[in-house]
């Protein structure tokens, strides 16, 4: 917990015991913001990706601060802004399902079949870096479910070696 240290020169420092904070972050908050010093500090732990309590979770999002699901919380796009960390926000934010859709739609109706291993090379950039490697295949994996059940795409190869088409 923070404490306060009165010096000889009546300034008021402030000591965090056991805490790495990135001055430059905290300080572009408090002067930017008017957000209260463990706010500002809970901030900071998001943008490190450090734990969080729950009641602080709760708290920084019912204030907007913060988006995502825990663990993988971040910063919400009104403190990105003031953090000029807008680039590192729209990273990190997933994009709308449709967003991915159409690019795999895109890519078929360009090159009139796919490979699995295209499809995950067209979108593993693309999609939020929050996510690893695996959640990020999940994610292909469950867009291209919902394409095929809205019979926008069908696989003409089998399960393991798949050949993703336009439904005709």
């Amino acid at each position: 917990m923070p404490d306060f240290d009165l010096s000889e020169s009546n300034a008021v420092r402030l000591r965090i015991h056991g805490k790495i904070v990135d001055p430059a972050y905290s300080r572009m908050l408090i002067q930017k913001t008017n957000l209260p010093l463990d706010q500002v500090l809970a901030l900071d732990r998001v943008q490190k990706r450090l734990p969080l309590s729950d009641d602080m979770i709760k708290h920084l999002r019912r204030q907007g601060l913060i988006e995502g699901r825990k663990p993988h919380l971040h910063v919400s796009a009104t403190v990105a802004k003031v953090t000029a960390s807008k680039a590192d926000y729209i990273k990190t934010r997933a994009q709308d399902d449709d967003y991915y859709c159409k690019l795999i739609t895109d890519y078929l109706k360009k090159f009139n079949k796919a490979s699995r291993g295209e499809i995950d090379k067209l979108l593993l950039d693309k999609l939020s870096n929050v996510l690893d490697n695996e959640q990020k295949k999940k994610k292909i994996a469950n867009l291209l479910t919902k394409l095929r059940r809205s019979g926008k795409i069908q696989n003409e190869g089998s399960k393991k070696t798949p050949q993703w088409k336009i439904a005709e």
